[in-house]
Parts: structure tokens; sequence; C-alpha cells
């Protein structure tokens, strides 16, 4: 049978041309580079470059000597700046510039090693407030902004995604800071308290740190938990902190233990372990047990756990914790710090 006595419909090639794909590429690259000017022209008015000095003095002269830099930014339109407190902690002074190339003496208002935040407080003219997020609307991919002055660098730009949620590191008082956004915006040594942003210029987390000798893997601390410890640090100078001495992780909850129990969460908190000294260790917390409320407060997040926390004035503090799907009553010692 010869083929050419049949008829065939041939489908014309429906594949998209070379012109149509690079097309397609440059809208995307477009877009991209939209979200990420978007999001650089509403916050970097707000970033600031961080100086430290410290004096030595003599019986004949004071000598100033720069000892380190970082970034941050405003987050109050009067003048309150978030950064790290590692950047400020040993600094006997601390000058500020902000992006319109403004210096000026800061006033150290308060530090919490704990989380690695500080912050202080500037007089200068023009001054424009960061807006702020919140980080629990974070979803993992999602595109992120880091500015900050990397070297000296003022007004540094770098962009990428939200690597992952929900990381821990520690402090360097040895304190687990958990909950912690990982992301792969490349950062710097100078990068440390400038903000990360969102699209819309809004402050998801303030930077913090990178792993060495990893690429790609950096570490900010969310704003919801800075926002929490801007309150305390404004009004104190400090954070008080009850402490249950408890390593612990994010854990959605299973909607038919929610509903079982009749839940208004939809997460809980983990217990991971325990530190040596803690007072946890004495109760009858255990190991694999999820907090879903303190003292009658909610608890889905280690942010609510943290914040539950802080300013708590009793020895102790009441439980509700999932154990093997079994909600128990525990009464956890606690102690001040």
């Amino acid at each position: 049978m010869l083929l050419e006595n049949y008829d065939f419909d041939v489908e014309e090639n429906s594949s998209p041309t070379t012109e149509e794909t690079t097309s397609s590429d440059g809208d995307l690259l477009d877009a991209y580079s939209r979200a990420v000017i978007q999001a650089t022209d509403k916050a970097s008015p707000s970033v600031v470059n961080v100086e430290i000095a410290r004096v030595a003095k003599n019986s004949k002269q004071r000598t100033r000597q720069p000892a380190g830099s970082g970034s941050g930014f405003i987050f109050t339109p009067d003048g309150y700046v978030f950064t790290n407190a590692h950047v400020v902690e040993s600094a006997d002074e601390i000058i500020v510039t902000s992006a319109d190339g403004h210096k000026s003496t800061a006033r150290l208002v308060g530090i919490d090693p704990h989380t690695d935040l500080a912050v202080v407080q500037i007089w200068a003219p023009h001054m424009v407030a960061a807006r702020l997020g919140n980080s629990e609307q974070l979803r993992v991919g999602q595109l992120v902004v880091a500015i900050g002055s990397p070297f000296g660098f003022q007004s540094t730009v770098t962009a990428g995604v939200v690597s992952a949620l929900g990381r821990s590191m520690r402090a360097q008082t040895g304190r687990l800071i958990d909950n912690v956004i990982q992301t792969d915006a490349a950062l710097n040594p100078g990068n440390s308290g400038g903000p990360l942003v969102n699209t819309r210029g809004e402050v998801v987390g303030v930077n913090t740190a990178i792993i060495l000798p990893a690429q790609g893997i950096c570490l900010a601390v969310p704003v919801n938990t800075a926002s929490s410890v801007a309150v305390s640090l404004m009004r104190d100078g400090f954070v008080r902190r009850a402490w249950l001495g408890v390593m612990a992780q994010n854990l959605p909850l299973n909607r038919r233990l929610v509903r079982s129990h009749n839940l208004p969460n939809y997460g809980s908190v983990l217990v991971t372990g325990f530190d040596n000294d803690g007072a946890a260790r004495k109760s009858s917390l255990r190991e694999g047990d999820a907090i879903v409320s303190i003292d009658g407060q909610t608890i889905n997040n280690v942010d609510d756990l943290h914040r539950q926390l802080i300013d708590k004035h009793a020895s102790s503090v009441d439980l509700k914790v999932i154990r093997h799907s079994e909600l128990l009553d525990i009464n956890c010692k606690i102690e001040m710090r």
C-alpha cells in the first residue's frame, strides 16, 4: 500500500517560536524587575547606615576610633531605628547616616541580645518610617528584597526568595532564636540590622546572620518578633522575659485534633528538647508535647509563646499541651531573666 494514496491531516506546529519565547521570558523578567524596583523604592528611604566608634580617654586627649558598621531602618516617624544588638552593643558612639546622607549621633534605647535586636533613636530632618508587614503571612518561595550597607556600600539591594521558615539559630548569648526566616537574598558583613522586605515594600524581617562558608543561606528575625521586642525596649530599655528552658519549633495541628478538643488553634509549639538548667525540665512537660495555650492564651507558633512570656511576673504558668492526641493541663515553673 502506497502512503501517497492517503491524505493526512497535518496539524500546524503549535510550539512557540523563538521570538515568542524570548518575548515571554522578557515579560517575566520585566515583572520580576518591577517587583524588586517597587519594593526598593518604598523601603529604601527608611534604611540607614550605622557606624560605631570606641572612645579612648587619657589625660591629654580623647581619641575616637571607628569600630565597625552595620545597617538599620527607621520604623517610627520620631526616629526610632531597628538594628542588630551585635552591631551596637560595644559602641561608645553610634553615628547613623540616613538615606539622604544626613549624619546624626544616635541614642541607644535598648538592646535585647537574646533576639540580637537593638533600638536606637536619631533626630534628623525628613525621616521616613518603614511600613511593617506581617511575617506570619510569609510563604516559602516568596520573593524578598534585602537592603543594607555591606562593607559600607550604602543602600545596596539584593533579591531572593524565602528559602525556609521556622529555622532556629543561637544568639551570641547562647539562647536559641526560634522561627527565624531563611533567605537566599545575598547578605554580607554590614547588612546586619537592615530590613528584609516583601514586594509591597513592607518589612518582614530584620537581617541578622549569614552562615559561613555556605553561600545563599542567610537569616532574618521575623518582624513580628521584632515588634514585640521593640515595645519593651522603648518602654524599659530591656526585655523582661520569663524563661521556660525549652527548645521548640512550630507545628501545624491536625484538624481532627482541633475539632476533637474544640481548640481555637491552627498551630502549636512542639517541644523538641530542654536546656540543662531550665525550669521546664523539672516539670511534667515532655519532649514531643505540643503546647497549645499558656495561661489561657492561644499559642499557634513560637512567636506567640515568646510574646506571652514577655512581662510574665508569676512564678509559674499553666500550659495546655497535646500528648499522643490527649489534651493535658500542666503547671510549669518559670524563671525571670
